[in-house]
C-alpha cells in the first residue's frame, strides 16, 4: 500500500523515536483500527493498512534509513514487500503482542524451544550442625534425578541411526495455521515440539535422551553460613531433553539447634549456671567456645543474676572475613537447695547480720520505693 503521508506522522511519533516507541505506537493504532473491531468500516480498514505499512518500513533499519533519505519515493507502490498488507499487518501485531505467550520464534530462531527443553531446577534440603556452620564443611548428598542416557549419549536415537530435522515444522517445534486475520501457532504434532525426528528411538530412554538415576554429589559449605542459606550448584539439576542444558541444583541449609549456644547473627549466647557463693565471693569460671577451646573468665565479687559478659572474637565465623562475632556469657546465679541444718544455721546468721549492711542493694532499694508508694496511698 502506498501513502503520501509522512510515515512518522502516521504512527504519531517523532523521527527520533526508537524501536520500542515505534512498537508501542503501532500496537495501539493497529488494535484501534483492526477490521475485526470495526466490521464494515472501510475508513478504519484503510487506516489499519496505513499504520501496518508505516510500521513495516520503520521497524526495519535498512528500510527506515532509505525512507529517511528518499522519503515515500523509496517505496512507491509497495510496502517494502510483495505480500498482502492486510494479512501481514495483523500477523505482525499478533507476533508483537502475543508472540511471547505463544512461543513465537520468528525473531529468535529456536532459542525459545531450546529453553523449554532445558532440564528442571532441583531443590534439596540439608541439615548441618552449628559447629559445621562455624568451621565450614564438605557434605555428601544423594538424590535421584534425570541424567543423560549413557546408552545413546543423550541423543535419544539408537546407535547407528541419526537425528533428523522434523519435516513438518522444519526444526522450529511449532506449526502455524491461518484463521481469518489470526495466525495460530501450536506445538508441532509430529515431533511434540522437539524439532527433531528420530526413526529409531533409544531403547533405554525411549527417545528422551535422559533416564532417572541415583547419584551422589559433594557440597562445599563455607564457614559462617547462616540458617536458610541457599547454595547453587550450576548444571547439577535435571538433564535437559536430548542434550539440551541441564538445570541447576539449589541446596537449602538448615542449622540444627545447639544444646549450649544460641546464635544471633554472628554472635553466640551461652547461659552458665553459677553457685550463689561463687557469685557472691567472686572467682573464676570456665566456659567453652564454639571452636571447642576452654576459656577462663573472672567473676567480680557480688555478680548478680542475669549479668552478661562479652568475649570479643569468640563467636561465629563470618563469611569472607578473618574476624569473628562475640560470645555473650549470661550468668545464671543458682540458689542452693537441699541445705543441711548447719548450712541453714549459717545462712540464718548471715541474714541476721545483714540489715543495713548494704549486702542486698537492689532489695533495699526496691523496699524503699515500695514504702514510698504505699505512703502516697
Amino acid at each position: 500500500m502506498y501513502t503520501s503521508r509522512d510515515l512518522y506522522e502516521v504512527l504519531g511519533v517523532s523521527r527520533s523515536a526508537d524501536s520500542s516507541m515505534l512498537k508501542k505506537a503501532y500496537r495501539n493504532l493497529a488494535m484501534k483500527y483492526h477490521p475485526d473491531r470495526n466490521p464494515g468500516d472501510s475508513e478504519a480498514e484503510a487506516k489499519f493498512k496505513e499504520v501496518s505499512h508505516a510500521y513495516d518500513i520503520l521497524k526495519d533499519s535498512e528500510k527506515r534509513s532509505s525512507y529517511d533519505r528518499y522519503g515515500n519515493a523509496s517505496f512507491d507502490g509497495s510496502s517494502g514487500s510483495n505480500s498482502d498488507p492486510n494479512f501481514n499487518g495483523f500477523s505482525d501485531i499478533f507476533d508483537e503482542m502475543f508472540g511471547e505467550f505463544m512461543g513465537n520464534e520468528s525473531n529468535s530462531g529456536s532459542s525459545s524451544r531450546h529453553a523449554n527443553l532445558r532440564g528442571n531446577d532441583l531443590n534439596h534440603n540439608l541439615d548441618i550442625s552449628l559447629e559445621e556452620a562455624f568451621k565450614g564443611v564438605k557434605k555428601n548428598i544423594s538424590l535421584t534425578s534425570k541424567t543423560i542416557c549413557e546408552v545413546c549419549n543423550g541423543t535419544g536415537a539408537s546407535k547407528g541411526t541419526t537425528v533428523d530435522v522434523c519435516r513438518t515444522c522444519h526444526g522450529r517445534g511449532k506449526v502455524r495455521s491461518q484463521q481469518g486475520f489470526f495466525t495460530i501457532e501450536r506445538t508441532c504434532p509430529k515431533c511434540a515440539g522437539m524439532g527433531e525426528s528420530i526413526s529409531k528411538p533409544c531403547f533405554s530412554c525411549r527417545g528422551h535422551g535422559r533416564v532417572s538415576k541415583s547419584r551422589n554429589l559433594s557440597v562445599s559449605i563455607p564457614s559462617g553460613v547462616e540458617d536458610s542459606t541457599r547454595i547453587r550448584l550450576s548444571g547439577e539439576g535435571e538433564a535437559g531433553i536430548r542434550k539440551n542444558p541441564s538445570g541447576d541444583l539449589y541446596v537449602f541449609l538448615s542449622i540444627k539447634p545447639h544444646k549450649f549456644f544460641k546464635r544471633e547473627g554472628n554472635d553466640l549466647h551461652y547461659n552458665v549456671p553459677v553457685p550463689m557463693i561463687k557469685a557472691s565471693l567472686g572467682g573464676y569460671i570456665n566456659v567453652v567456645s564454639i571452636d571447642g577451646s576452654e576459656i577462663r573468665i573472672t567473676l567480680p565479687e557480688g555478680t548478680q543474676n542475669g549479668k552478661v559478659l562479652r568475649l570479643k572474637d569468640k563467636g561465629m565465623s563470618i563469611m569472607r572475613k578473618t574476624h569473628r562475632g562475640s560470645l555473650y556469657v549470661h550468668i545464671d546465679v543458682e540458689t542452693p537447695v537441699n541445705l543441711s541444718d548447719n548450712q541453714k544455721k549459717i545462712l540464718k546468721q548471715f541474714e541476721d547480720d545483714s540489715p543495713n549492711k548494704g549486702n542486698s542493694p537492689h532489695s533495699t532499694s526496691f523496699l524503699g520505693k515500695l514504702k514510698d508508694f504505699l505512703s502516697a496511698h
